[in-house]
């Protein structure tokens, strides 16, 4: 970061400090997968916290179970589409599957019954079916809606414990803290640590807030972290760290399953894999927020620029709801992301490839179709209209790759001379001039061509159509 930009964000990180009255603070700024910003304010045991300083990170804790459950589905371990009873037979008041678990889609309670388990001790996972995972506890019929459930995420941290032969924070703790050299992440709280504290609405007093271990619960929020390993973190969920999560699966993750639909709402958040997904006016982000009795944490990733933000709080609420994308938005004002520069495609494009582009149009729309960077063919509508990206699979056919277009074939079809004859998209032709009658548009192309009023006004007399005149 430039001195001006770091200089910026500290200013807000101290404004927010003050304003929202929190004990402390640590934020950091991840670009290109790496942390280029590093900031605190306010005092852990009457000192700034250091880069050390650990923080509950909350429901951040859920991101860790779905990374490990997906690792076990690439491994061909897990089966998401398979009930959660095929790999935890006890559960057989359930019928949810193990997607529907990491979405939020299992109609499972979103709390357990009791005592609030977030402040108080928590029972293994034998207590937890007799308390929480009954009949009864499924509020909802599966994969219906979304509704959020802490519980869902137990079960999650049981079937890593139950496939890998260990506790799940031992096999989060070998197969990805320790590889990402996040030292400082820890289920139960190392020295140096921020104690979490409630702050008084009316005055400016603190109450010590608990930290129990939640036991079999531990899976849906208990993991404290810093500021720094999150941006650890956050370079693997973006997937740049293929050695231990796949791009492919990381961006699988993204994907937008379950909408978080609120009466009177828009729709701006839904669900993925284990992920959170916000939509600004269109600006996609993703990531997951936290919150634990004394703190508060958020990390976001954005689609488009894949800058982050992290923030950690040790206060029970106050933070400001747009502080963390108030930090992104004070490094793209001060540090905007050039464009990338233009290149000529390496090694140039086929003849035959070249050919399909250009205007086409679909009756009287038009659409252009071109080869981007990465020698994928795009359709981009001229005014309103699908568009769509495609990767080439045979000679002439590619699969589309988003939109409306997403999983379907695209073919050039040419004719028996091999010379061009049209696109079609599932059936969809596409021609080079709008009804090309040398083409097979579905229903045929009128014989009579295009025609002015007059010319109109006859043809529907050769019909048998006459119309009518006042």
């Amino acid at each position: 970061m430039l001195e001006a930009t770091g200089r910026a964000l500290k200013v807000r990180l101290a404004k927010e400090q003050s304003e929202s009255r929190l004990p402390a603070l640590a934020a950091a700024i991840v670009r290109e997968g790496r942390c280029v910003f590093l900031g605190s304010a306010g005092e852990v045991d009457g000192a700034p916290p250091s880069v050390e300083t650990q923080f509950r990170c909350g429901s951040i804790t859920k991101t860790f179970v779905a990374v490990e459950v997906m690792r076990l589905r690439d491994e061909g371990a897990v089966d998401l589409d398979a009930p959660i009873t095929a790999y935890l037979g006890e559960l057989g008041a359930l019928s949810c599957s193990v997607a529907q678990l990491l979405s939020h889609t299992s109609g499972l309670r979103a709390e357990t019954s009791g005592l609030w388990w977030e402040r108080t001790t928590g029972g293994d996972f034998a207590q937890l079916i007799a308390s929480s995972l009954r009949p009864e506890d499924v509020v909802l019929a599966p994969g219906r809606r979304f509704h959020y459930s802490n519980v869902g995420y137990a079960v999650l941290g049981e079937l890593i414990s139950r496939l890998r032969g260990a506790p799940w924070d031992d096999v989060i703790s070998e197969e990805l803290l320790a590889p990402l050299g996040m030292l400082r992440t820890s289920t139960r709280p190392v020295r140096p640590f921020a104690h979490g504290f409630g702050v008084h609405p009316h005055a400016d007093l603190l109450l010590a807030e608990p930290a129990h271990d939640a036991g079999a619960m531990a899976p849906a929020g208990q993991l404290w972290t810093t500021a720094e390993d999150l941006t650890r973190w956050a370079a693997l969920l973006a997937g740049r760290r293929s050695d231990l999560l796949s791009a492919e699966t990381a961006a699988e993750m993204r994907l937008p399953l379950a909408v978080n639909d609120v009466d009177g709402e828009p729709w701006t958040t839904a669900h993925g894999l284990g992920l959170q997904l916000f939509n600004d006016g269109g600006r996609r982000s993703y990531g997951h927020g936290g919150s634990m009795p004394g703190f508060l944490a958020m990390l976001r990733l954005e689609q488009e620029s894949g800058d982050g933000v992290v923030v950690v709080t040790n206060a029970t609420s106050g933070m400001s709801p747009d502080f963390d994308k108030d930090l992104l938005r004070i490094v793209h004002e001060h540090e905007p992301r050039p464009p990338a520069p233009w290149h000529p495609l390496p090694g140039g494009l086929e003849p035959r490839l070249l050919e399909i582009t250009g205007t086409w149009y679909w009756g009287t729309r038009g659409f252009v179709l071109s080869f981007d960077r990465q020698r994928r063919l795009t359709l981009r509508a001229l005014g309103a209209g699908r568009e769509g990206t495609f990767e080439q699979t045979g000679e002439d056919s590619f699969v589309g790759l988003s939109g409306y277009y997403e999983g379907e074939t695209l073919r050039a079809v040419r004719q028996a001379d091999g010379s061009l004859s049209h696109i079609d998209i599932g059936s969809f032709v596409l021609t080079r001039a709008s009804y090309d009658e040398s083409a097979p548009v579905p229903g045929g192309v009128d014989a009579s061509g295009w025609q002015g009023s007059a010319e109109e006004e006859r043809r529907h007399h050769r019909l048998g159509h006459p119309r009518r005149r006042e």
